[in-house]
């Protein structure tokens, strides 16, 4: 801290409870006498009074520090979750306590969503927990104001769980994290692709490590603070959208199996923004002001193209901007600074409007022409996930991006390997590989699936896009 105090938990917890806690303090006298204080509670407490050991009860215990001296008990109770972070950290994956159906693990990400969806599962009689997991973050880039990745984050979602009068522990995912997530979305952008790495930390990295908390906390069910429901259609959970349409993230978990969805809570399915706010405000909950987190949280302020640039080995190379027909039109820096559909910053001077049509990485190449070659009828999905029956002859509606309009579909065809063939009863534009296609029936997610390729209207080009 600003001070220059420093306090070291240590720890040794066996058969559910802390056996030992010890500190080693360099610092002012209350940043000592905190850390004395929280280890003789700690010292025979069960994991969940460990866990819910605030920096508020410590500086009560203390008969009050004052504004100048409070920062011992702030101290203190961020070393007590570090020391609780690492031993639950390596342990992840294992068993731990019995499971509860009554107690739940909500991912608290430090804003408000998380806040209310944790106040209101307690109020409904459930035994929550807090989880919150520390996420990896590009060093060479200043964090964004509200990032899910940052210490401040954590340390909001600690103090909100706190307040609610329930237990909080933080995980170090950041290995994992850019394991699964931040290499991807290199990967994808070097072949590229436009991936959304939304949809691969929901549906591969997030609710797995959530399940993997939750198994050490003896938690049977699964909460976040998504805008979405969960829906039974003949014994079938599926995810659906949320009634709030603006606010509705469905989409965002696509990509989700059903042995999480069955196990999922999503307390603001029915609920709005503004009421979730209220709820917040009414309750004094430190997250209520809390600012919306940005998409791609860990690229940090800049953007992906810089981020890329650091973190992927590409330097700026120039290439030709061809149009449809092969003719040279233009020079870009690097085909990553482009996506399907951009309009803006192309640098060629034309009689119309050009977009991105495509972008090819083995040749370093940008294709542009006008809006009308954008159109795409049939998409090939690889990956693809069917999470209840698509009724034969009933509509059903596709998205490619969280924000865009709904598209009529017309046939969904299941192939080998995995894939499928997506038919659209409308044309869509700006449609890249890399990109989710979830697939509705309804309020109701069935079917999703990462788009591989993309065929044109009425005529005779081959399929466009990469195969995977």
């Amino acid at each position: 801290v600003a001070c220059a105090d420093n306090v070291r938990i240590q720890l040794a917890v066996r058969g559910g409870r802390v056996r030992r806690a010890r500190f080693l303090a360099y610092g002012c006298p209350a940043a000592t006498a905190a850390a004395s204080l929280a280890c003789r509670r700690l010292e025979g407490a069960t994991l969940r009074d460990g866990l819910s050991l605030s920096a508020d009860a410590l500086d009560a215990g203390l008969g009050g520090l004052g504004p100048e001296r409070r920062h011992g008990a702030d101290l203190v109770s961020d070393a007590v979750a570090r020391a609780f972070e690492a031993w639950y950290s390596v342990r992840l994956g294992r068993p731990g306590l019995p499971l509860d159906r009554d107690r739940v693990a909500v991912a608290m990400s430090g804003g408000v969503d998380s806040a209310v969806a944790a106040m209101e599962l307690r109020d409904r009689g459930f035994d929550v927990v807090g989880v919150t997991m520390r996420l990896w973050h590009d060093p060479g880039a200043a964090a964004a104001e509200r990032s899910c990745c940052s210490p401040e984050t954590v340390r909001m979602a600690r103090e909100t769980s706190h307040a609610l009068g329930i237990p909080h522990v933080s995980i170090d995912a950041a290995d994992e994290f850019r394991r699964g997530v931040v290499e991807d979305f290199i990967d994808g952008y070097a072949r590229g692709r436009t991936p959304n790495p939304c949809v691969a930390c929901n549906g591969r990295v997030r609710f797995r490590l959530l399940a993997d908390a939750a198994a050490l906390l003896g938690a049977r069910g699964l909460a976040t603070g998504h805008y979405a429901r969960v829906e039974r259609r003949g014994g079938v959970p599926v995810v659906a959208r949320a009634a709030d349409e603006g606010k509705d993230q469905s989409y965002m978990l696509a990509m989700l199996d059903r042995d999480t969805v069955e196990r999922l809570h999503f307390p603001l399915g029915d609920l709005r923004k503004p009421d979730v706010r209220a709820r917040a405000h009414a309750a004094a909950l430190p997250a209520a002001d809390a600012v919306e987190s940005q998409e791609v949280c860990f690229v940090g302020q800049g953007g992906y193209v810089p981020f890329l640039e650091r973190n992927a080995g590409l330097a700026a190379r120039p290439g030709p901007i061809l149009d449809p027909d092969g003719r040279r039109v233009g020079d870009h820096d690097g085909y990553w600074r482009f996506t399907v559909g951009q309009r803006k910053g192309l640098g060629v001077a034309a009689p119309e409007p050009l977009y991105v049509l495509a972008t090819d990485a083995a040749a370093n190449t940008v294709i542009v022409g006008p809006r009308a070659r954008l159109a795409v009828s049939a998409l090939e999905l690889a990956d693809a996930v069917v999470h209840a029956p698509v009724a034969a002859g009933a509509p059903f509606e596709v998205r490619v991006r969280y924000r865009g309009r709904p598209l009529e579909g017309r046939a969904l065809v299941p192939l080998d390997d995995g894939r499928a063939l997506l038919e659209l009863a409308e044309d869509a534009d700006g449609v890249a590989p890399g990109q989710t296609a979830a697939v509705y029936q309804g309020d109701r997610l069935v079917a999703a699936g990462t788009i591989a390729a993309s065929h044109p209207p009425e005529r005779g080009d081959s399929w466009i896009g990469l195969r995977s």
